[in-house]
């Protein structure tokens, strides 16, 4: 299931240099407007400390963990809904991605310079905001005007569609996002075919100074307060500290690193985490000797449909699931004790699969 997050925000707040951290590509950073050009594509692995717990257990040839895409687009300036800067790449970039990492920048340092001339995440957000609802109203209004032609034929989908789609337009012309309506999952679902930018999750990353990066700082509060209303998350991470620890050579030295500024992990793990459940997913895993692996599906997925990310013939072939729960067998230590304390299930077709899940599927094609 491959699932990308953009980083996106104005130039120089920091996005190329969380970008290189949270992959093993090296995007460009430099103090200056328009550094990143193209976009920068990494593939960063997402943190489960259950799959270290199923290595020690299971001692099997190779451990895959479930990987997340991370897109780094070129900065936005004002203007680029009508294509002023690089407005017109950015937007089909980020319109391919599944979720957005709005960096702001909130710290305050004189030797990097603001494209505005001073730091104001607000602004800085309501820029990018504003760009992205205008493009967006541009897209509705092409869609009602579509639709307009399929409702004179009596289209029941359509005139849904079309109601959606005009209280979309009624919303930004409010100025707020399409995420930010109240829209409910069903009508959500929906709204996806309508391709628009604002309809995505989000998740404000605070870039912040050294000494706010465990408790935040003024910025901080004010980006929270700005965006209580909106289906959001907010994260606080140091790009620059995050990027002194990926210089570290050693496990033991990033551990130091990390005890002297009193926290208990790098915050691009925190990052992908909170990415990943923004997406709406979780991990079940396979365990056996040749391989344990973790393997993403959104939540909500059946036994065949989680099957069906392996291989596209486990779900059409599916004829059931052998499950065994996560701290079950952290308990017990091995299948046969799983199975031992009435722990083993079967599984049919419509078991919803939870988030840990160690499955086995048996299928006939």
């Amino acid at each position: 299931m491959a699932l990308k997050c953009g980083i996106v925000g104005l130039p120089n707040v920091g996005k190329s240099t969380l970008f290189n951290c949270l992959s093993n590509a090296k995007a460009q950073s430099a103090n200056f407007p328009f550094c990143t050009i193209e976009p920068n594509l990494g593939t960063t692995s997402v943190p489960d400390p259950r799959l270290e717990k199923l290595e020690e257990l299971v001692n099997p040839e190779r451990v895959v963990p479930t990987t997340m895409e991370i897109v780094d687009i070129a900065g936005l300036v004002k203007g680029a809904s009508k294509g002023e800067g690089l407005g017109n790449q950015f937007l089909a970039n980020i319109r391919e991605t599944d979720a957005i990492l709005h960096v702001l920048r909130c710290f305050d340092d004189g030797n990097i310079v603001h494209v505005d001339g001073s730091v104001d995440p607000i602004r800085d957000k309501e820029i990018i905001d504003i760009e992205l609802q205008l493009k967006d109203f541009e897209t509705i209004d092409k869609k009602i005007q579509s639709l307009a032609r399929v409702i004179k034929s009596g289209d029941k989908d359509a005139l849904k569609e079309n109601e959606l789609a005009l209280r979309i337009k009624t919303g930004l012309e409010q100025g707020k996002s399409v995420r930010g309506l109240g829209f409910s999952q069903d009508e959500m679902d929906v709204i996806k075919s309508f391709n628009l930018i604002t309809s995505k999750p989000v998740m404000y990353v605070c870039n912040v100074d050294e000494a706010s990066v465990k408790s935040g700082n003024q910025y901080v509060e004010q980006v929270r307060a700005a965006v209580a209303a909106e289906n959001a998350e907010v994260l606080v991470i140091g790009a620059k500290i995050e990027a002194d620890i990926t210089e570290l050579e050693t496990y033991d030295e990033r551990q130091m690193f990390l005890e002297e500024l009193g926290l208990e992990e790098p915050g691009v793990n925190r990052l992908i985490r909170q990415a990943y459940h923004l997406l709406n997913l979780q991990t079940y895993f396979t365990a056996g000797v040749k391989e344990v692996r973790a393997w993403t599906i959104r939540k909500g997925m059946t036994a065949p449909q989680a099957a069906g990310v392996i291989h596209s013939d486990f779900e059409k072939g599916f004829i059931r699931a052998e499950v065994m729960k996560y701290h079950d067998y952290i308990q017990y230590g091995s299948e046969s004790a799983v199975k031992d304390a009435g722990k083993f299930k079967v599984e049919g077709k419509e078991y919803v699969v939870e988030d840990g899940d160690i499955m086995h599927f048996r299928f006939n094609v």
